[in-house]
This record gives C-alpha cells, structure tokens and sequence, in this order.
C-alpha cells in the first residue's frame, strides 16, 4: 500500500478499508509515514466524513497500537468519565478524588489542550513538580495506593491516538465525530475500566455546537463502549457559557481545590457531583443515581475527596501544599478588566472566542510544539441571565505578555450579547443517553 492512494482514496469520497486504517496508523506511529501524509488524510476525513466501519476499525487500531491496561487484580469496579472538553470544564480534577473517596478505582487517562479548550493534563503539570508521564508499572501503583491517577498516553497506551492527537490539534482536524470518538474510546478502552461516564458538551465553547450533533456524537461512543463490552451513559451538558469562573491553567486548579473545600461557582459544584453520581451508580456502588448524588456530596462535605486529590498529587510528585496555598502555583504578572459598554442582560455569549483569547495570551496552543503558561487565565464575573451595568467588569485577564494582549481583549469583548430582555433559563444537563 501507499499513504497516497490512500489518501486519494478517502480524498474522493471513498471508504477505506481495515486493512488499509491500520496500515496508516501503523505507519505513522512508526514515523514510516510523515505528518504531511497523515494530516491529508484526517483533512479529508474531516470533509468527506468516516463510515462506521472505519471509524470502529480506527478506533481498533489505536487501541491495538500498544497495550491494554489489566486491572483485574483491584478489588471493586473500575470506573472513568471523559468530556469533550470546553471553556473552564475542569470536573476530571473533581471527580476522580470524590469517587475514589467513594470506594470506586478511577484510572484517568486525560489529554492535552485540544483547539480551543483546555486539556486535563495541561492543568495538572501546573502544580509544582506533578508528573503525568508516569509509567503502567507507577499508575498500577499509585491506583492501588489512592484508587485514583491521572496520566497520559504513556509510551504502551495509545501511542498511535497520542501522536494523532496532537496533529489534528495543529491542523484544525479536530471537530469531526468519527476522529473524536475513535480518539476517546481507544484511550478509554485501554484503561481496563469496567464503565464509563462521558460529557458530551454543546454549545458555542463545544466541538458539537449543535445538540443534534453532540447527541449523534454520544449515541456512537456509547454504542462503541457496549459493542466493547463496557457500560456507558452520556450526558449532554451546556457549554454556550464557560463551566465555573475560572478558565486557564492553575487558576482552574484553585477553583477545583475552591469545590472540593464545598464552595466554588454552583454551575460546577452541580455538574461534578451529577457526573460522579452516575460514576457511582455504573460502578455498583449505588442502587440509584440520586444514592450517588447523595454520595458524592458527603465525600465534599466530609473532607475525604479533599484528602485523597492531596494523597493523588503526593504520589505523582506533586506540591501537595497548593491544597492549602494557592499561591504555590503559577500566577500572571498583570491583571487588565474587559467592562461592558452597555446595561441590560447577558443574552449569550460566543464561548469559542474565549478559548481562543486565552490561547492568545499563551494558555492554549496554535501549534503543536507551543509551551504552555500555566499562570495566565481568565475569570468571568457575569451567567447568562444576569443583569449588567454600564462598564462593569465582564473578564478579568490574567497575562504574563502583552504582545496579543490587545487583540485578546478586544476578542474578549466582543463575545457577549447584552440585550434588554432576559433570556430564558438554560439547562445545564440538555439530554442523557444510554441511561
């Protein structure tokens, strides 16, 4: 075979076979094709679509490109969730610490910043000295000490979705559903997990801006889990405004500390404790979901999810001091408002353009090899629904460089909609499927 006919191939509409999906991945994990070759082809997949076929067989091939994750010596069950990220949405860092309390396993395997949201692991390596890159042989360890971690790809899992990955994140491939679900399933799937909870937004901040298209996107991950063999539901949740206050790095750490303490914004406390609560519920822990919610808020309430997110950063090399000290994380040198120029309602707000902005200001990536600056951010200050004043703060920004600042914060500004009229109540669970 050849990468080019291949790509032709996908190029013109055609199906490629499973033969032909696992010579591409295979090729490329081993570098024998180059990142030119693979990006045509996923720039063609992206505008000619994949069949269920090739998205189950290119789901198969990442998982298959290295090892699967055995964890049938733990007691109890193994249990995940995943999001298909957004603005602000941080629940991993909570959740994993509440079910692990809850006497759940939790083995995380997260990403990195993909387009314009924020990733998990990029969040974590904000606190001092935290490791992600931990081995199989560590992650058994520290699960089996704290029943939680959270990695990514090691050199075993995944390698061939760890390298796609981050070439659809350079390459504006990201926002197709057969590319995502093969990317979050073959991740998941190694984890040895017996279920699996996933967060599917909608909205302007999400990948599936339409709900027609997050529910299609969560119908075939939970169809892909079953097919697997696993238990799965998917929740389709709000993301037409950030998830909580804070978007960023370590300022979103210090806001997961803020909910794990039993306060922080209400919008993330709830959805944290929905999520784990389904967690519990696929796990067997509880006879019910409402059993899980009422779970879930003791181990807040009780200080034992506190507990074990500090045991979790002590055992991946962590400063576990940041629980009580935020200052011990990265900051930004300036701060600058963005106010509203006009009274009224916040009608709606183009959530996108947030994650841009902060990319801009060095939070996220334009390119694949970018560094990220863990101390800039964002903190929104007005819900949709609320009402505001002329030149209230909207965003307070969080910079370390003023050389896009400008062009940030004029993307910033022009991303709310304030109107006369209040807009009508949204709900922050749209929709669940597979329940």
């Amino acid at each position: 075979m050849r990468a080019v006919d291949l790509i032709r191939k996908k190029r013109d509409g055609g199906e490629n076979s499973r033969e032909e999906i696992n010579f591409l991945v295979a090729g490329y994990t081993c570098e024998e094709i180059p990142d030119y070759q693979m990006a045509a082809w996923l720039m063609a997949a992206v505008l000619c679509g994949l069949k269920r076929g090739e998205i189950a067989a290119l789901t198969e091939a990442m998982l298959h490109s290295g090892e699967v994750l055995e964890l049938a010596d733990f007691a109890g069950k193994k249990v995940d969730k995943h999001s298909t990220g957004g603005i602000g949405d941080k629940t991993s860092l909570i959740l994993a610490p509440v079910v692990a309390a809850g006497g759940l396993t939790v083995p995380m395997i997260s990403g990195r910043g993909l387009g314009h949201t924020g990733g998990t692991l990029d969040k974590l390596e904000s606190i001092p000295g935290f490791r992600v890159g931990l081995s199989l042989e560590e992650f058994r360890h520290v699960l089996r000490e704290c029943g939680m971690g959270l990695i990514g790809q090691t050199a075993e899992i995944a390698p061939a979705d760890k390298k796609i990955y981050a070439l659809r994140d350079a390459t504006c491939t990201v926002e197709n559903i057969g590319l995502i679900c093969a990317s979050i399933m073959s991740k998941k799937m190694a984890e040895g997990i017996d279920a699996l909870v996933l967060d599917v937004k909608t909205g302007s901040g999400a990948f599936m801006q339409r709900e027609e298209d997050a529910v299609e996107l969560a119908e075939l991950m939970v169809e892909t889990a079953q097919r697997m063999g696993k238990k799965a539901v998917a929740l389709i949740t709000d993301m037409q405004q950030p998830l909580g206050r804070m978007a960023g790095n370590s300022n979103e750490i210090a806001e997961c500390i803020e909910v794990l303490r039993g306060g922080g914004p209400a919008d993330l406390r709830e959805l944290s404790v929905e999520l784990a609560a389904w967690m519990f519920y696929l796990g067997k822990r509880c006879g019910s979901v409402e059993e899980g919610r009422n779970l879930a808020a003791k181990k807040i309430a009780s200080g034992e999810a506190l507990a074990k997110f500090r045991r979790g950063i002590e055992l991946q090399g962590g400063d576990a001091r940041v629980i009580e000290d935020a200052s011990r994380l990265p900051g930004a040198r300036a701060s600058v408002d963005v106010c509203s120029e006009r009274g009224g309602y916040l009608r709606d707000t183009n959530c996108m353009q947030f994650g841009i902005a902060l990319a801009m200001l060095g939070g996220g990536r334009e390119k694949k090899e970018d560094t990220i600056d863990h101390g800039v951010g964002l903190e929104f200050h007005k819900r949709i629904g609320e009402r505001v004043a002329v030149g209230e703060r909207l965003v307070t920004v969080h910079y370390n460089a003023e050389a896009k600042l400008g062009e940030a914060k004029a993307l910033i500004a022009e991303s709310f909609e304030i109107g006369d009229v209040a807009p009508a109540a949204r709900p922050l669970v749209r929709k669940i499927i597979g329940g």
